[in-house]
């Protein structure tokens, strides 16, 4: 699974930018229209794929009466009861079980079908191999922000939404809050959530949340919009074969930010194509569950993190705890233990850039002022932090952030 990680296109697009200061042309980026900035060639796109639904929000997908999990994509209309109070302390003693976003064995698989838009699967069981029933064609309409509930009510055949599928990411301190009641009514829907975690409760937002700021401020961070004329948004995001929800989807991703206005020139909320692949990550829980269905023992996930860009140097990255694989106590400190796609090696990577560029030809954000911390130079970029302002009145208030002396490094 491919998660939403920010500092992995950060590093693939400084390596783009220093080829196209180097005037190297097979950069993805040409010359903008104004001074020191740069924008993408034209007919490059980016297509975020993931083999499973992202955490948090997008992963709470209803299941019907006849269903056997996981179930078929929804229609917005199935789903459009009043939202119900929540009932105060969402750290109920059920909310603190580790849900994983699978919940229990697969013991059907979603296959596409030609013809079907929009990733409209049919349901076929393992057991039998019949052919279940085909769902409704799903909505191409967004969820307003106002019509964000629990997920509750029946579908166009009369079977009742049950459950939903449980996703581990926690609510953020500020948010209403799961109910924690039994069955469909367990999570409120469109509410800002933390990843989950087998510890302490995580700083990090969800990938749903992550996808869903993208949409709007772009996946290029704000230190990278001091080179670039307009954000690098997303063209597509393509789900793999797992339990999915098209109208889940677009709510968590493009409906929640839908009403929000008043962004500076370039940036805007983007209509972002989301689709579901046929394709079937072979060592996913599901899959592996299913081939162990007999065994013994608990599957526990793997602490180490492996990442890839397209980059000539140390293209791979492999992780455990933050640290690169090997790192011992000792050398916890030492420059050997710090991570491709940490926030210091990248801010090094764009300091090497600018000295590669003559200051004449820097764009104004960096010529208007003397900047020297990671966190100054984040700032200085006024109009993303403008429109990240923006998108946190409007629809992100309790959006996690990290405190300013995070960021205090040269």
């Amino acid at each position: 699974m491919h998660r939403p990680v920010q500092n992995e296109e950060e590093r693939y697009l400084l390596h783009q930018l220093h080829l196209a200061a180097a005037l190297k042309e097979n950069s993805i980026f040409v010359p903008g229209t104004q001074r020191g900035l740069w924008k993408l060639r034209q007919g490059i796109l980016f297509v975020f794929f993931s083999s499973h639904t992202p955490c948090g929000d997008a992963s709470i997908i209803p299941m019907l009466e006849f269903e056997d999990q996981p179930c078929c994509p929804v229609s917005r209309r199935w789903t459009n009861k009043p939202s119900e109070e929540a009932s105060g302390n969402p750290e109920t003693p059920e909310d603190e079980k580790k849900y994983e976003d699978l919940g229990s064995p697969v013991t059907k698989k979603m296959r596409l079908e030609p013809g079907i838009p929009d990733g409209v699967a049919h349901c076929q069981s393992l057991d039998n191999q019949e052919s279940g029933p085909v769902p409704p064609t799903v909505s191409s309409s967004n969820v307003p922000t106002q019509e964000l509930a629990t997920v509750t009510g029946r579908a166009p055949s009369g079977a009742k939404v049950v459950d939903v599928y449980r996703t581990g990411a926690k609510c953020v301190p500020g948010e209403a809050g799961d109910s924690g009641k039994p069955g469909a009514a367990y999570h409120q829907v469109g509410l800002l959530r933390v990843k989950p975690g087998r510890g302490d409760r995580t700083r990090s937002m969800s990938c749903s949340d992550k996808l869903a700021r993208w949409n709007v401020l772009g996946c290029q961070g704000a230190l990278l919009m001091h080179l670039l004329e307009e954000p690098v948004y997303l063209s597509a995001v393509v789900i793999g074969r797992c339990p999915y929800s098209q109208e889940a989807m677009r709510r968590a991703l493009t409906g929640r930010c839908q009403n929000v206005s008043a962004l500076p020139k370039g940036f805007g909320v983007q209509e972002v194509t989301i689709q579901q692949s046929g394709l079937l990550f072979e060592q996913s829980r599901g899959a592996v569950q299913a081939k162990r269905a007999d065994s013994p023992g608990r599957l526990v996930p793997c602490g180490a993190a492996i990442s890839w860009s397209a980059v000539p140097e140390q293209p791979l990255d492999v992780t455990a705890n933050g640290f690169p694989q090997g790192t011992t106590r000792k050398a916890i400190r030492c420059l050997q233990a710090r991570s491709q796609i940490s926030k210091v090696e990248l801010f090094r990577s764009f300091q090497k850039l600018l000295s590669s560029i003559s200051e004449d030809k820097w764009p104004d954000s960096l010529r208007a002022q003397k900047l020297e911390t990671y966190h100054e130079y984040k700032e200085a970029a006024s109009t993303y932090q403008e429109a990240w302002s923006a998108l946190r009145k409007q629809a992100f208030g309790s959006w996690i952030r990290n405190p300013p002396d995070y960021h205090q490094f040269k």
